[in-house]
């Protein structure tokens, strides 16, 4: 597991009393807790709200969930451990934290092996995503639904990417993920890790020269005004994930259990919609504000490049059959 630190280890003490009593839980004695380290209004959270009014209608109120997004409760990583103690209930978080844990939640995140967000949506919907969010019960999880996060793309201070040479030299921001940062050095760049909340001063001092992230989240952040060129890259359509704590999961009743279920899954839909909606109004927004976007990306000449990115993390004969069962999959296929 993760090491917690100072901050997330306190929670995990004040969470554990109030886990004490999660065996009553279905007879309503306290609410389930869930973490989400987006803002309030994001779509993410949204979609916990939508999950715990469908949860408490499906259960007669028995099972309430009290939702606190903006890391209210510790980071992704400190709210990934939480969850795995037991501290936290269900928790929304990016796969990268989960890369290192479970080999499966590499493959949505390979550069471009989506073609397109339906192809992604009919992958993640159907077996391929199934045996994805089954592989988390091993690691003190259990995956309830994926939630969406777009496609990412290429952002810079003052210059466009249309092709790998125009990446060279370019110091671009990635998660601190080994994935990612050989995906961007395949892609022609110099990849460097660095905390989400230190991007927008980065960009600013002159020590990175751009970032990748969604439409949304970059037009959030307000990482526009330092950042004016958006190249539609699109090299990543890795969605998020909702799960729920399997010491939490195992003191449920079988009813109950299914009710989780069923909630996160009428979750999905009325995520992707407000998704939908939010990467409209971010792109109007950008796009006021005078941001050069880049249509014309030679999205193939990337992607042949990414063969040794696949070869190095789809490296044993199961991960490179989720891989090739995604590619084979259809637009409408579930």
């Amino acid at each position: 597991m993760l090491r917690l630190n100072r901050r997330a280890a306190m929670l995990a003490a004040g969470a554990s009393c109030l886990s004490a009593s999660l065996g009553g839980c279905a007879q309503g004695s306290r609410a389930l807790l869930a973490a989400d380290s987006q803002p309030e209004n994001y779509p993410t959270v949204a979609a916990l709200r939508f999950f715990a009014s469908e949860l408490a209608r499906l259960t007669g109120g028995r099972l309430k969930v009290d939702v606190y997004p903006s890391e209210q409760l510790g980071s992704q990583n400190d709210t990934l451990e939480l969850a795995q103690l037991g501290g936290i209930d269900l928790v929304r978080i990016n796969s990268a934290p989960l890369n290192v844990l479970v080999p499966e939640t590499l493959v949505p995140s390979l550069p471009f092996l989506f073609r397109s967000i339906a192809h992604m949506r009919s992958a993640m919907d159907g077996e391929p995503g199934r045996a994805i969010l089954a592989a988390l019960e091993t690691h003190g999880l259990i995956g309830l639904a994926f939630y969406e996060s777009g496609a990412r793309s290429i952002y810079t201070v003052d210059r466009p990417v249309r092709e790998p040479q125009d990446m060279a030299g370019l110091k671009i921001r990635v998660q601190t993920s080994d994935l990612f940062v050989s995906m961007i050095e395949a892609m022609g760049g110099n990849a460097t890790p660095m905390a989400y909340g230190e991007v927008y001063q980065g960009m600013v001092q002159g020590v990175i020269d751009g970032a990748e992230n969604n439409f949304p989240s970059y037009e959030s952040s307000r990482h526009f005004e330092v950042a004016p060129v958006y190249s539609l890259t699109r090299h990543v359509m890795a969605p998020e994930i909702f799960a729920m704590s399997k010491r939490s999961w195992d003191k449920l009743s079988p009813d109950n259990r299914e009710a989780v279920l069923q909630a996160a899954r009428a979750s999905v839909p009325v995520m992707r919609e407000i998704w939908d909606e939010r990467v409209i109004e971010s792109r109007q927004i950008i796009t006021a504000a005078g941001v050069q976007i880049i249509e014309d990306v030679d999205r193939a000449a990337f992607s042949e490049r990414m063969q040794a990115v696949w070869s190095t993390y789809a490296d044993t004969p199961a991960l490179g059959r989720l891989v090739d069962d995604i590619r084979n999959m259809g637009e409408t296929d579930a």
